[in-house]
């Protein structure tokens, strides 16, 4: 069968503002906290270098723009740095400079008829922010829909997708484990009480931007979700399966579930629940939303965002790698005859589709991971 994308599908790139920009401190520009890590310890990054030239995006754009258009890409994805638009983070003190050179970037986008997606915040919380404690502070999710306030109004009148925040699982391990910024070592309870304030967050973003903005600016807003993808070593076990599923469910469902659904993935609340009270913890690690938050943040997704890049396989176990849960019992491993078509350890394709297909073909799946389960059933056509 000739498998064809659809007419409306569109072809992207993906880019983000610390990554690419450059001028970490130019034109009123604020620190924020990748920029205090690698100036403060330079030794923490591989080869000792930083952010603060990168791709000189923020004096190339036009360059990148027209990059974008000889590929004959249809959207570009950027994301907005916080820091550059209010270099404390708090919107009493808007930077013109910044606002202005987002208003040049979407202006040239447009004007080479490749649509606009804007990411609000990936991973560059301003310094000052993260001071007072940064995503595990709740506080900080009013200071996210004020941010975003600010950009719904100079830029909601050309941008028409929106993603509140990417990828905040990765947010979760900076403050879980020292590995990435803000570098801090608080465990899976920093874990928990970050992921929280940033489905908050999201919540209030969405429901400003449908409240306030959506009758007339006609916009679309998501949260980007990611995640490896979760396969039973063994497709027979049944207990591989459950292990497969419920690390699913702490990985995607974290996010996805609370924002389709209004609360926690049942299973990971009851292993969390477990797990704090083995440790003697006299409370769950795992907030609990209100009956207004649930509220706030159910329904708030207008498209399903999702970033994959790699999967593994799992077995009951406690993995030693910091990057999977251990409250959710899982071990990860990869087929041997797997690819390894990149330097980063981490990612891993798979060309070896029995295991997936076995594995959906057999068993019932939730909806947080029915997603992706068309895409194998093309795969045994």
């Amino acid at each position: 069968m000739d498998y064809k994308f659809p007419k409306e599908f569109m072809f992207g790139t993906s880019t983000a503002a610390y990554q690419i920009e450059g001028g970490w401190n130019e034109d009123g520009k604020g620190e924020n906290i990748w920029d205090r890590l690698v100036h403060t310890s330079p030794e923490l990054i591989k080869d000792g270098t930083n952010g603060d030239i990168a791709c000189d995006s923020y004096h190339k754009y036009k360059e990148d723009v027209a990059l974008a258009k000889n590929l004959n890409l249809k959207f570009y994805r950027f994301s907005i740095s916080w820091a550059r638009i209010a270099p404390s983070g708090i919107m009493n003190s808007l930077n013109p400079e910044g606002i202005a050179y987002y208003n040049r970037l979407i202006d040239e986008l447009i004007n080479n008829d490749i649509i606009p997606l804007v990411t609000m915040y990936h991973w560059d919380l301003p310094q000052y922010l993260q001071d007072l404690g940064g995503w595990v502070n709740p506080i900080m999710s009013d200071y996210f829909k004020e941010y975003a306030r600010v950009l719904f109004t100079y830029y909601g009148d050309r941008v028409k997708w929106w993603i509140t925040i990417n990828e905040p699982i990765e947010v979760c391990k900076g403050y879980a484990f020292k590995g990435y910024a803000p570098y801090l070592n608080l465990n899976n309870t920093g874990f928990y009480l970050a992921a929280h304030t940033q489905l908050i967050a999201h919540g209030k973003v969405y429901r400003l931007y449908e409240e306030i903005f959506k009758p007339t600016q006609q916009g679309k807003i998501s949260i980007s979700i990611s995640g490896v993808f979760f396969i039973p070593k063994n497709a027979e076990s049944v207990d591989d399966i459950n292990a497969a599923e419920r690390a699913n469910q702490f990985e995607r469902g974290l996010f996805s579930h609370p924002v389709y659904k209004g609360d926690y993935p049942p299973i990971m609340r009851k292993w969390v629940d477990k797990k704090s009270k083995e440790e003697g913890i006299p409370w769950s690690k795992l907030p609990t939303f209100t009956e207004d938050e649930i509220k706030l943040i159910k329904g708030t997704a207008d498209f399903y965002a999702l970033n994959h890049y790699s999967s593994r396989l799992v077995t009951n176990g406690n993995d030693p790698n910091p990057n999977y849960n251990s409250d959710a019992a899982y071990v990860t491993s990869v087929d041997e005859a797997w690819l390894k078509p990149s330097v980063a350890p981490w990612l891993i394709v798979i060309n070896k589709l029995k295991l997936c297909c076995a594995y959906y073909s057999n068993y019932n799946i939730s909806a947080s991971t029915r997603w992706i389960k068309t895409a194998f059933d093309m795969v045994k056509k």
